[in-house]
């Protein structure tokens, strides 16, 4: 527990994530200037003439002030979501769990496959094949505050909606907000709203997928879809 609480706080406090720095903040130094020292024809010792100081020369100062690093603030928010998301790692799929399936997929089992299938959506007319994908893995992201919420469990609609609503505004909260909190919250009321050809396709993507994981279920899981 020792070790994993260690872990834990070395990730909070890291800023190095390569996710959460802008490109220009990685640029490197510049590369350093060699320079070879001045041969003096007049000193003793000969070994001058070859000898090559590899010292860098310090850049100019111009005032010109670094990109800023993101804060360690950023570094924790983004820590926090993620370890809210394992959530979805480790919640079983309601459905399945009533049906008393063995070892039944997990929230995220189901959106990695539908986020594979925009993967490899072929190209259509008016639809954003990126925007499938990004809408996919996370349609069902409140779920990892409230659970898989079934219409067995006798919960209205409404109720259901507002559950995840709150549970979405808190996890973008958690995020630290800006435009990836809000990509996310958009991609998430689109979805639910079915306002656009992404979230009708993707509410497609949702029910395949379950028809292809019962399938799999019910043939023992050595099911295979052949072309």
């Amino acid at each position: 527990m020792r070790s994993l609480s260690r872990a834990t706080a070395l990730c909070k406090s890291s800023c190095s994530l390569v996710f959460l720095i802008p490109s220009s903040s990685l640029a490197l130094p510049p590369s350093p200037r060699f320079r070879f020292s001045s041969f003096d024809s007049t000193s003793p010792s000969r070994s001058n003439r070859h000898r090559m100081a590899a010292a860098a020369d310090t850049p100019p100062t111009d005032g010109a002030a670094a990109a800023p690093s993101p804060s360690s603030s950023s570094a924790a928010s983004a820590i926090d979501f993620l370890s809210l998301c394992h959530q979805l790692k480790t919640t079983k799929r309601a459905g399945w769990v009533k049906r008393d399936v063995r070892d039944p997929e997990s929230i995220a089992d189901h959106m990695y496959r539908m986020g594979l299938m925009g993967l490899i959506l072929p190209d259509i007319p008016g639809i954003n094949r990126d925007k499938c994908v990004k809408m996919a893995i996370v349609h069902d992201i409140a779920e990892a505050i409230v659970g898989d919420i079934t219409p067995s469990d006798g919960v209205p609609k409404e109720e259901k909606s507002r559950k995840e609503a709150e549970a979405l505004d808190h996890m973008c909260k958690l995020l630290g907000g800006g435009s990836r909190a809000e990509e996310i919250a958009q991609l998430w009321k689109e979805y639910e709203d079915n306002s656009s050809p992404e979230a009708k396709m993707v509410k497609d993507f949702d029910k395949v997928e379950m028809i292809l994981q019962a399938l799999e279920y019910e043939n023992g899981e050595f099911y295979f879809l052949c072309l």
